[in-house]
C-alpha cells in the first residue's frame, strides 16, 4: 500500500464511497479531529499508568477508528436504494458507551467529591488527559455541526460526549494516584 496517492494534490479527498470533497469540508475536519484525539490517547497510553487504563485506552482508540469511519462515510453512498448497507462500516454500540460510564463510576468511587472546577495540570500525565479531553470536545462540536448538515449515527455523537467525560474523570483519578495537586478554580473577587 502506497502512502502517497497524489489524488489530494488539488485540495480534495475521497470519502468512503468515493465522493470527493474539499479537504476543508466539515466532515474532514471532524474525522481529522478524531484522529488527532486518537494520537493524544496514544500519548496517555505511553505514560507510566496502570495496565488497566492502557487496556481501556486501546479499546477507546479502536472505537475512535470506528467513529472516524462513520464520519468519513458519505451517507448517500452508504445505503443502497433497497435500504441495505452498501459499505461495511462498523458501528458504535450502547455497550461501548456503557463501558465508559462503568469506568467513570468505578474511578469516581475512590475520588473526593468535586466541589469546584479544577485547573488542568499538576502532573504531565494529567495534563495529557486534559488536552485529550479538550480535543475530544472539539471533535464532538464538529461532529454535532456536521450532524446539523448531514445526520450521523447518534451513538457516535454520544460516544464522543461520554468520552470527554471519561477523560476528565481519568485526569482526576490519575491526579489522585500520582498524588498530584488538584488546584481548585476559585474565581477572584473584584
Amino acid at each position: 500500500m502506497k502512502i502517497y496517492t497524489k489524488t489530494g494534490d488539488k485540495g480534495t479527498t475521497a470519502l468512503f464511497g468515493g465522493t470527493r470533497v474539499p479537504k476543508h469540508h466539515i466532515r474532514i475536519d471532524s474525522y481529522g479531529t478524531v484522529d488527532e484525539l486518537n494520537s493524544h490517547l496514544g500519548l496517555i497510553r505511553d505514560q507510566d499508568i496502570k495496565q488497566h487504563y492502557k487496556d481501556i485506552i486501546i479499546h477507546i482508540q479502536d472505537r475512535l477508528f470506528t467513529v472516524g469511519a462513520i464520519l468519513a462515510t458519505d451517507p448517500e453512498k452508504a445505503i443502497l436504494k433497497s435500504g441495505k448497507e452498501r459499505l461495511n462500516i462498523p458501528k458504535i454500540s450502547e455497550a461501548n458507551i456503557e463501558l465508559l460510564e462503568t469506568e467513570m463510576d468505578t474511578m469516581n468511587t475512590a475520588l473526593p467529591q468535586m466541589t469546584h472546577f479544577v485547573l488542568p495540570g499538576g502532573h504531565q500525565t494529567v495534563s495529557f488527559c486534559h488536552i485529550a479531553r479538550c480535543v475530544c470536545r472539539r471533535a464532538e462540536r464538529l461532529a454535532s455541526a456536521l450532524n446539523d448538515i448531514e445526520p450521523i449515527d447518534p451513538l457516535a455523537l454520544m460516544y464522543l460526549n461520554r468520552l470527554s467525560d471519561y477523560l476528565f474523570v481519568l485526569a482526576r483519578k490519575l491526579s489522585y494516584e500520582l498524588q498530584a495537586d488538584e488546584v481548585k478554580w476559585i474565581p477572584e473577587k473584584h
